[in-house]
């Protein structure tokens, strides 16, 4: 990854800020003649975009995209497809309040970016976080959704397994159910705890952490390479990528610690359909490469870092002061996370294929 470039032969680069008059992505290496309208990626759009709860910032963003390269009329069917050539888009803001920002244009949100990207350039955006803003994800989701369209037969899901110190039981979550609520829990019955939770949170102008796991099914073997194209060492790094994001964990993670050789093996025996594995402990991958497997992460969201309590820090001048921050905030940054972690792991994964595909023909090699 470069500083706003990720991926190999699928290559995403992003720009724009927070409070700009828009933000938007470049997407290169897709194939050509793939089906691409706005209306493949608005729906993904709009399962990240603001304002649609009392749980999350009230910064209201249509977040309309709109193609301005790359797809031209297929004159066989007639409909839109990608050229093979960059796919430009573009998102408009319509919803800043830069105003909100004004009392720390001198100052450094303690547990924000400011601090560090001030050290660094020497000149920061202070409107909203302007490119360290979790605004920046729209874009990413974008990108997502032209992968989605290069992974026939792919599955990605997403959902929230945990909000502060409650956590879904492994064994209740669903994926299946994680759209049907606000929080996209996959266990319906830990809605009400986290509604209480994040009432008292909200009410307190505090804000909460959060785990996001994400599963994709229908990955073949042999997604990845040894060594430095490792699958699972590109998916953390992309997931590690995302605002607000302080862990990541591949299967079973940290736990694996804990366990026994003969606990830790998927052992494997012959099935119907090939290779069949007892259980997934190294989610979906070994030695960097895809088993066949579904490829499991769980993402850690640290809380929001603009908060209404007064906090110790520091302003430009180097004057110790105390700082609350005014504005439209997520409580709980890892809710609408989850469609940004499904997205990142979609153009991961979309990469992983086309690489594989480039080296190998696309094939898999079988046993007996």
């Amino acid at each position: 990854m470069s500083h706003n470039t990720f991926g190999h032969l699928f290559r995403v680069t992003t720009w724009g800020e927070s409070h700009g008059p828009a933000l938007g992505c470049v997407v290169d290496g897709c194939p050509p003649g793939i089906a691409l309208t706005e209306a493949d990626i608005q729906p993904w759009l709009d399962r990240r975009r603001p304002g649609q709860g009392k749980f999350v910032t009230q910064r209201q963003e249509p977040d309309a995209v709109r193609i301005l390269s790359g797809v031209f009329e297929d004159s066989r069917t007639g409909g839109q497809v990608t050229t093979g050539t960059p796919i430009s888009m573009i998102i408009d803001n319509v919803d800043q309040r830069s105003r909100d920002y004004s009392e720390i244009a001198q100052a450094f949100r303690p547990g924000h970016a400011d601090y560090a990207y001030f050290a660094k350039y020497g000149v920061r955006d202070y409107r909203g976080g302007g490119r360290q803003s979790a605004r920046e994800t729209a874009a990413r989701v974008a990108a997502g959704a032209i992968a989605r369209k290069i992974l026939a037969g792919v599955t990605i899901r997403g959902a929230v397994v945990q909000i502060g110190p409650h956590a879904v039981a492994p064994e209740r979550i669903d994926f299946d159910i994680a759209a049907e609520n606000e929080f996209w829990a996959p266990d319906a019955a830990i809605v009400p705890v986290w509604t209480e939770h994040l009432e008292k949170v909200r009410k307190a102008g505090s804000s909460t952490g959060a785990v996001v796991a994400v599963e994709a099914t229908g990955v073949p073997a042999g997604w990845g390479a040894p060594i430095y194209g490792k699958l699972d060492a590109e998916l953390a790094g992309a997931l590690m990528s995302i605002n607000a994001a302080k862990g990541v964990e591949i299967g079973a993670g940290f736990a694996s610690a804990a366990l026994s050789g003969e606990e830790n093996a998927d052992e494997m025996r012959m099935g119907n359909d090939g290779p069949m594995f007892l259980s997934n402990r190294a989610g979906g991958v070994l030695g960097g490469i895809s088993t066949g497997q579904a490829v499991t992460a769980r993402v850690a969201f640290k809380p929001t870092s603009s908060i209404l309590a007064l906090r110790q820090t520091l302003n430009e001048k180097g004057e110790e002061i105390d700082l609350r921050t005014k504005g439209r905030h997520d409580p709980c940054v890892g809710i609408r996370g989850t469609p940004v972690v499904e997205a990142m792991t979609a153009c991961v994964l979309a990469d992983a294929f086309l690489r594989h595909r480039a080296q190998t023909g696309g094939g898999a090699f079988t046993l007996g």
